[in-house]
């Protein structure tokens, strides 16, 4: 039997930013047809002004969130004084169209959008990080996390400043199909399939003196022998600066420690064995730098919630074949 193919309805509000609403059609649509359907609606179906000078006409009304799998909510121009302003009273009834069990995705300053709507509430989510605090100060029953591009709480996600849009939709289709179906999509759209780091490093810090060397070229090189135990002192070594400044540096290009980078790495180096070959978990956990099973056991529940073997269930059940 066929699987039933996916529909995703993207929700444009008046003042719609147009380059996040074209990356749900565009990620999704790269997927193919056979796996997603795209659609486009506004509140009462008539075209949507855009943030820039331009309108957007759209096909649908809210009545194609009825139909919605997925709910995706792109961020818009608002300058509000309270809560209620991110959410009049027609987008409030058009999210209640929602049928239980329906994901819903905010992208960018759209978060405010689910907070309002009471959707965020005792969860953890994100936001633009230019907007975090103000975002904190005004939801704070919600948990604000402004280092991470996208957080997934199940039935709802939510993502960083803009470009994350594609992060957090290529992340659900390798939710939905495994990292091979999601890494096909990245190369058709030239775009990377995982971006490291998080939103952290996008933060506005003040720029390192231009002779400061990189990090780049040693995080390349840590990534070829993550099979290997991987000292801070060698990395500084390998960068050719001394430890403070090598630790110092990194922090700065890429938002986080060594440290936590690497064990970053080596999750999604598992992870990526777990899904695409049948090596043992001991093998795996040796080939991801974790020594033992139970190290990566304890590694993988803290960064995705489940041990190795259940994850590589449902990958490999999702996958297609």
């Amino acid at each position: 039997m066929a699987a039933t193919v996916h529909r995703v309805v993207v929700l444009a509000l008046d003042g719609v930013y147009p380059f996040e609403l074209s990356i749900p059609s565009r990620i999704f649509g790269t997927a193919g047809p056979l796996l997603y359907e795209v659609v486009t609606c506004s509140l009462d179906g008539a075209p949507v002004r855009t943030g820039y000078d331009f309108d957007v006409a759209v096909q649908h009304d809210a009545s194609a969130i009825d139909t919605a799998d997925t709910l995706v909510v792109p961020p818009f121009v608002c300058a509000p004084d309270g809560p209620r302003d991110w959410l009049p009273a027609p987008l409030a009834a058009a999210l209640r169209r929602r049928r239980p069990g329906a994901r819903i995705v905010s992208i960018c300053t759209a978060s405010y959008v689910l907070a309002a709507a009471g959707l965020l509430d005792g969860r953890r989510a994100t936001t633009h990080w230019n907007d975090a605090e103000h975002f904190q100060r005004t939801f704070p029953q919600i948990d604000v996390d402004a280092s991470v591009l996208f957080i997934d709480d199940g039935d709802v996600l939510t993502a960083a400043g803009a470009a994350s849009g594609i992060d957090v939709c290529l992340h659900l289709i390798r939710r939905d199909h495994g990292s091979a179906v999601a890494n096909r999509v990245a190369r058709l759209c030239v775009v990377p399939p995982w971006r490291e780091g998080g939103q952290a490093q996008y933060i506005d810090r003040p720029v390192p003196a231009p002779s400061t060397a990189s990090t780049a070229a040693t995080r390349q090189w840590a990534l070829g022998r993550l099979d290997r135990p991987i000292s801070l002192a060698e990395m500084a070594a390998h960068a050719r600066m001394s430890v403070r400044t090598f630790s110092r540096r990194f922090r700065e290009e890429v938002g986080m420690t060594s440290g936590q980078w690497l064990t970053r790495q080596r999750v999604e180096h598992a992870r990526r064995l777990l899904e695409t070959t049948d090596l043992p978990v001991d093998r795996v956990a040796a080939e991801s730098g974790f020594g033992t099973a139970a190290s990566m056991r304890q590694h993988l529940a803290g960064a995705i919630g489940v041990p190795p073997m259940a994850y590589r269930n449902t990958f490999r059940a999702s996958a297609p074949a």
